[in-house]
C-alpha cells in the first residue's frame, strides 16, 4: 500500500522574494562575466549590423575592466585576465568622452599603427588596404530615406575580411590626416564608412583606451525592422528580419 504523498507547501512571500533576488543576482553575474545583450540603434555598421539587431557580446574575450560591470567600479583599474583584441574584431566599448554611452565599431588600428583615409581608401602603416568592388546597393539613411552606396569587400592586413559601404559624399572622413594610435589605445571605424561617428572624429570619439573595451560582438540573436522594441511582442511578426537570425559576427 503506497504512502500518501505529502502536499507541497505554497511558497511564502519571503521565499518568493528570495527566489526573485537570486534570479536577478544570477542574471547580473552572467552579464558581468560572460555575455551581455546589446541593441543596435543606428546604421553606422551596415552591412554588418542593421538598426534593430539584438546581439550578444562576449565579456570573456578581452578580460575585465571597470566598464565590464553594469554599474562600473571606480576602484577597479586596468584589465584583469587580459587578452588583446585583434584587428577586425567588432567591439562594444564605452565612449571616451562620455563613458555612460556604449558604441560598437570595427577595430582598425592597434597601438602604434598609423591610420589614414585618402579618397575614401583606408591606409594602415602607409599601405593601402585592399578593397574589391562587389556591387552598388540601396541602403537606409538615418532620416528614413534611401541612398546608393558601393559595397566593397575589404581585406585587413591580418587576413580578416568583411564588407564595407562607401558613398564618397563625406569629404571630411574620406580624406584624413595620419592618425598615430597611442600606446594602450585603439582606433575604430564603422563599416558604413561615410555614415559613422568613429575614431576619425578626434574631438567626439578619437582613440579608445583599452579599459573602455567591453567585449567582442559574437552573434545577432534576432532583428527587427523599423526600430521595433523587443518588448512589443504584438509587432514582431511584421517587423522580424528572418534572414538575420543567429548571424555569426566572429571572424
Amino acid at each position: 500500500m503506497s504512502k500518501p504523498k505529502k502536499e507541497k507547501k505554497p511558497e511564502t512571500t519571503g521565499e518568493m522574494i528570495r527566489s526573485f533576488l537570486i534570479a536577478i543576482l544570477i542574471a547580473l553575474v552572467f552579464r558581468s562575466v560572460a555575455y551581455e545583450p546589446f541593441h543596435i540603434p543606428s546604421g553606422s555598421m551596415l552591412n554588418t549590423l542593421y538598426k534593430g539587431d539584438y546581439i550578444f557580446v562576449s565579456k570573456l574575450s578581452y578580460g575585465y575592466s571597470r566598464y565590464s560591470f553594469p554599474f562600473g567600479f571606480e576602484w577597479f583599474e586596468g584589465r584583469k585576465f587580459r587578452t588583446a583584441p585583434e584587428r577586425g574584431d567588432v567591439v562594444v566599448f564605452r565612449l571616451p568622452s562620455d563613458p555612460r554611452v556604449d558604441y560598437i565599431k570595427r577595430l582598425i588600428g592597434l597601438p602604434g599603427d598609423q591610420i589614414q583615409v585618402k579618397n575614401g581608401l583606408l591606409y594602415i602603416n602607409g599601405e593601402a588596404v585592399k578593397a574589391t568592388h562587389e556591387s552598388f546597393i540601396e541602403v537606409p539613411k538615418e532620416d528614413g530615406g534611401m541612398q546608393s552606396a558601393e559595397l566593397l569587400h575589404e581585406i585587413l592586413p591580418n587576413g580578416v575580411t568583411h564588407n564595407i559601404l562607401n558613398t564618397y559624399d563625406n569629404g571630411m572622413v574620406d580624406n584624413t590626416p595620419v592618425h598615430t594610435v597611442p600606446a594602450g589605445h585603439y582606433f575604430f571605424m564603422g563599416d558604413n564608412r561615410d555614415n559613422s561617428l568613429d575614431s576619425r572624429y578626434l574631438d567626439k570619439v578619437g582613440f579608445v583606451p583599452e579599459e573602455n573595451l567591453i567585449g567582442r560582438a559574437e552573434i545577432v540573436l534576432v532583428s527587427f525592422k523599423g526600430g521595433v522594441p523587443i518588448w512589443k511582442v504584438w509587432m514582431w511578426w511584421d517587423a522580424l528580419r528572418n534572414d538575420r537570425w543567429f548571424t555569426d559576427l566572429s571572424n
